[in-house]
């Protein structure tokens, strides 16, 4: 037989009903946090990381980098105009229409001189592009070598004896050649 208390009600039951209040909110809290009963959604979970879109590192250094070569490129367009400015002649220094046919002899002159300086232009930028491409070439061919050795080296690191063994003559000359080139 149960014991009644004074106010009436049964002691257990009070006190389950007093435990279950907060484990229900925390719970509740819990569900709302989580979206719902059965947790996060698929969507919502292969979304979770993709909500802060205020920094992202890579992002930020491609906005950077854009940023600079744009710099550069303003830097590189006012040293063009500046220097097209200087070598052109200023409107006041051409000579009208009408002193063409008197003056012919100094325009032609004018012009050769530009095509002269035009031609020199050219040839020096041929000449750098053709240095440029030989450096480049130069420099494949030295990839390729070291590539070719560096495949060399690798098959006789990975050679076996017939027992299984690696091959130790190989090992050995590799760290000869490495004691030897820090000696230098």
């Amino acid at each position: 037989m149960k014991k009644n208390r004074k106010d009436g009600g049964s002691g257990d039951m009070e006190n389950r009903a007093k435990d279950l209040k907060p484990n229900r909110n925390k719970l509740k809290r819990n569900m709302d946090r989580m979206g719902g009963r059965g947790g996060l959604s698929l969507a919502a979970f292969a979304n979770a990381k993709t909500r802060n879109e205020n920094y992202n590192p890579v992002i930020i250094k491609k906005q950077k980098e854009f940023y600079r070569n744009a710099k550069f490129v303003q830097k590189y367009k006012k040293l063009l105009n500046q220097q097209n400015q200087s070598n052109s002649p200023s409107t006041s220094k051409l000579p009208l229409e009408g002193e063409r046919d008197t003056d012919s002899s100094a325009f032609n002159k004018k012009s050769k001189k530009q095509r002269q300086s035009l031609n020199e232009l050219y040839e020096k930028t041929k000449e750098e592009k053709e240095k440029a491409n030989a450096e480049r070439a130069a420099a494949i061919q030295a990839k390729a070598e070291a590539e070719a050795k560096r495949k060399t080296q690798k098959q006789k690191m990975l050679k076996k004896t017939r027992s299984g063994q690696p091959v130790i003559k190989y090992r050995i000359e590799h760290i000869l050649e490495t004691l030897q080139n820090e000696a230098r």
